[in-house]
């Protein structure tokens, strides 16, 4: 069942929007009921609501529902003006060239990943990473090199949250490795992802900060067991350094989520 949020018509709204996403398909309205935590009255009510408001559409045809059209542009919004991915295009399109491999762009979004751009290699591999979906923090290597530099409240905050679910034999099952983890990767200034989230896959990371240290973000080059090994990747850290502090240069005026306080700081 879904869950009901304490953030009065407004926070149970964006649940019903979240349970649609969630679907990654258009979704019938018994599907969302039989997930749903609400009564079906009320979650009928919630789904008219978002359709008169462009924010689902409904497809009378098929009886479906799918994110809408004023969701789009919001989230296209929200992309131009909350996150890195516009002054950071041409920096991750020159690394793409360079190196040849996928390139990842990400934030913090609380206690997960958010891939908020991705550049394919010459000969793409499928993979669950794309932008705009959210991964795992804990077995990612975007993820692991922002929680390596983040501050320690913070850290902690987002350890509590993780799943520690193992989706394959090299994932980190427990706080306490993630912790090791995390010790070496700010020792490095650079991390991997050693198939720890699907098998095959391999990433080396490094942290986009501010000059203060501060965690804006974090770029990654992934590839392939069959296509290179982790040193192979490890080659590729001064680019991808080289790469974040030009980013990071740009980004000093740009404001950005602040994940302690949830208000906006400026770096």
């Amino acid at each position: 069942m879904g869950r009901v949020t304490g953030d009065g018509t407004v926070g149970k709204a964006l649940e019903v929007l979240d349970q649609v996403a969630a679907f990654g398909r258009p979704v019938k309205f018994s599907e969302l009921l039989a997930g749903s935590a609400f009564p079906k009255p009320t979650l009928y009510r919630f789904v008219q609501t978002l359709t008169n408001q462009q924010m689902l559409s409904y497809d009378p045809e098929r009886q479906t529902y799918a994110p809408g059209v004023r969701l789009v542009r919001l989230a296209h919004a929200a992309w131009e003006q909350s996150t890195l991915a516009p002054l950071a295009r041409p920096h991750i399109d020159a690394l793409s060239r360079a190196v040849g491999e996928t390139v990842h762009l990400a934030q913090l979004d609380h206690a997960q990943v958010l891939y908020i751009d991705k550049r394919n290699a010459g000969n793409p591999v499928q993979m669950y990473s794309q932008a705009g979906k959210v991964g795992p923090a804990y077995c990612t290597g975007v993820g692991k090199v922002m929680l390596a530099f983040s501050d320690a409240s913070l850290v902690d905050t987002i350890i509590e949250q993780q799943s520690f679910h193992v989706f394959t034999p090299q994932t980190l099952s427990t706080p306490d490795a993630l912790r090791d983890e995390l010790q070496k990767i700010k020792a490095n200034g650079y991390g991997f992802d050693r198939e720890e989230h699907e098998p095959g896959i391999i990433c080396v990371a490094v942290p986009i900060l501010t000059e203060n240290g501060r965690v804006l973000g974090a770029l990654s080059v992934t590839s392939t067991t069959s296509r290179t090994n982790l040193a192979g990747l490890e080659g590729y850290v001064p680019i991808l350094q080289d790469t974040a502090e030009k980013i990071a240069r740009d980004a000093r005026n740009w404001s950005f989520p602040d994940y302690d306080t949830k208000e906006t700081t400026r770096t």
